[in-house]
């Protein structure tokens, strides 16, 4: 698949559900739906920027097959992550209006995104593809997601069916890794994919755990 379809499927999959996701809806009920998208536009192309040039600078460096392997085995765990779903802690929730609501909203998805899920994907995208079809793709990605979350959002009143979307989103994760693993690591020993499993066995340990009870 050309890299800037690519990313731009794969974060709209991984914001689906997200933290961010999350914070856009809650700023859409506060603000007007163009500021908002306008906002998480610039911030998320910030972001990327610097995530596709860390992802483009790794991959020139390791052997094709082990990132490969190695990015089979992060779309797993991202969609693990994206099963489990984000939640907002207390006091995200809220609509500050200190500031201008663009920079607002700029400043709070650049602090959210940072060491995120769609970062992180976005990082482990640039290791195998072109630089600039994954740092637009993936922008235009994340902005579509947040956009038909805010405006189904709006139209429903939040009531999405969460829990299937983000199954769906994970199956296609899973899908996409399990490949990824496959065609990287087809070579390598049994250790090697031994390992790789515990290593998924123990992320879905992690992020399928119920949480503790307060």
């Amino acid at each position: 698949m050309d890299a800037f379809w690519l990313s731009l499927v794969m974060i709209f999959l991984a914001e689906l559900g997200d933290k961010t996701q999350l914070v856009a809806l809650t700023l859409a009920t506060c603000y007007k739906t163009k500021t908002v998208l306008w906002g998480i536009f610039w911030a998320t192309l910030a972001v990327h920027v610097f995530s596709a040039a860390i992802g483009w600078f790794i991959g020139d460096r390791l052997p094709s097959d082990w990132i490969g392997f190695i990015a089979g085995i992060a779309f797993i765990i991202f969609g693990l992550w994206t099963l489990r779903g984000d939640h907002l802690e207390e006091g995200e929730d809220s609509c500050k209006r200190t500031v201008h609501p663009f920079w607002l909203v700029f400043t709070t998805f650049f602090m959210a995104e940072l060491g995120d899920k769609t970062m992180l994907s976005t990082i482990t995208l640039a290791t195998t593809n072109a630089f600039l079809p994954v740092w637009i793709g993936s922008t235009i990605g994340m902005v579509l997601s947040d956009g038909l979350a805010i405006v189904a959002g709006k139209m429903l009143g939040k009531r999405l069916p969460e829990k299937a979307i983000q199954i769906g989103a994970a199956m296609v994760f899973f899908i996409f890794g399990g490949y990824s693993m496959y065609q990287g690591g087809a070579a390598f020993s049994l250790q090697i994919w031994g390992l790789a499993i515990l290593s998924l066995i123990v992320a879905a340990g992690f992020f399928l755990r119920k949480p503790a009870v307060r």
